[in-house]
């Protein structure tokens, strides 16, 4: 019986080693059941009853020879990575088969669309309206359509390349480029002087209107100064206007003064002189200065003095006359 149980278990192991396989990381397991694909999630699987597809991604470039409108003929060198799609597993299986180069099998299929889709687009237009990036753009909506009943996933698209197979006509697209690219430079130019010119009048606009305004602060600043001067100037005009007024007030009443009492005017600074020098001199004549002040009083300061000295000499004569 041990000798039973121990062949049976060596079958097993030897089933075990023999059938099952350890999943890769870059492996996708997948097995059918009820006619429906499951993908396997466990580390060991058996290698009869499951297949076994690479995660890794497919890259290929193509050189694909085309028509433009007019029958010219162009080459498009493009470049292409797939991977397997999880969620389109049963399409994969469809177009690739049942085994293990399903994703390339797919990915050849992709590469005859791609094909068709470069063909069936450049034949509608001229060759100077084609470009890559026109090409990459209705490629890729295209394919992006295509590519899920394949079963793949697309990681990446390029059109590394476009140029007709003409030598002459690729070398007139060439200088027709170089002459558009210079055109397009020189607009460029010219809109960069245009914009420094016009950053430069603005400014100059902006700095004419600060120096206006600094200069009407100026005239304000210069007219308040005039006007605080002229106030200046307005007041000692004034005070000296009555000073004077006060000046010929006070002579008013002098005049007044000495016309009521003649006898005053012996008190005053010129009559004080004239005494002085007659009492050193009998017969000198003496000079009365007379200051800007005292011009002012006028003549009828000298008729009241010459009076007083007319009635003075008269009442002198007439007492001499009465002692002889």
């Amino acid at each position: 019986m041990w000798i039973s149980i121990g062949i049976v278990a060596l079958i097993v192991v030897v089933i075990f080693f023999f059938e099952y396989r350890l999943r890769k990381p870059d492996q996708l397991i997948l097995f059918e059941s009820n006619g429906k694909i499951i993908l396997r999630k466990s580390r060991f699987y058996p290698r009869h009853f499951s297949l076994a597809l690479p995660k890794t991604t497919y890259a290929t470039q193509m050189n694909i020879e085309a028509s433009a409108k007019g029958n010219l003929d162009i080459k498009v060198k493009l470049a292409i990575t797939v991977a397997a799609a999880l969620d389109h597993i049963h399409e994969l299986i469809r177009v690739g088969g049942w085994n293990n180069y399903a994703v390339a099998k797919a990915e050849k299929e992709l590469e005859t669309t791609i094909h068709g889709i470069v063909k069936e687009y450049t034949e509608r237009y001229e060759i100077e309206e084609l470009s890559s990036s026109k090409i990459y753009e209705y490629l890729l909506q295209k394919v992006n359509i295509t590519i899920q009943k394949l079963g793949l996933d697309l990681i990446s698209l390029t059109v590394q390349s476009f140029e007709a197979l003409d030598a002459k006509i690729a070398d007139a697209m060439r200088q027709q480029e170089s002459a558009r690219i210079t055109e397009q430079t020189e607009k460029l130019n010219q809109q960069a002087r245009i914009h420094a010119t016009k950053a430069k009048l603005k400014a100059d606009e902006e700095i004419a209107l600060l120096q206006n305004n600094l200069e009407l602060k100026k005239y304000d600043l210069k007219r308040t100064e005039m006007e605080k001067e002229s106030s200046l100037a307005q007041k000692r005009i004034e005070d000296e206007l009555r000073r004077k007024r006060m000046r010929l007030e006070l002579d008013k009443e002098e005049l007044n003064m000495l016309k009521s009492s003649p006898e005053l005017l012996m008190l005053t600074p010129q009559a004080a002189r004239l005494a002085e020098a007659s009492q050193s001199l009998k017969n000198a004549k003496t000079i009365v200065n007379l200051s800007p002040n005292d011009l002012s009083r006028g003549s009828e300061l000298i008729g009241m003095f010459q009076q007083f000295l007319q009635s003075t000499v008269t009442t002198s004569k007439a007492k001499i006359e009465k002692e002889q």
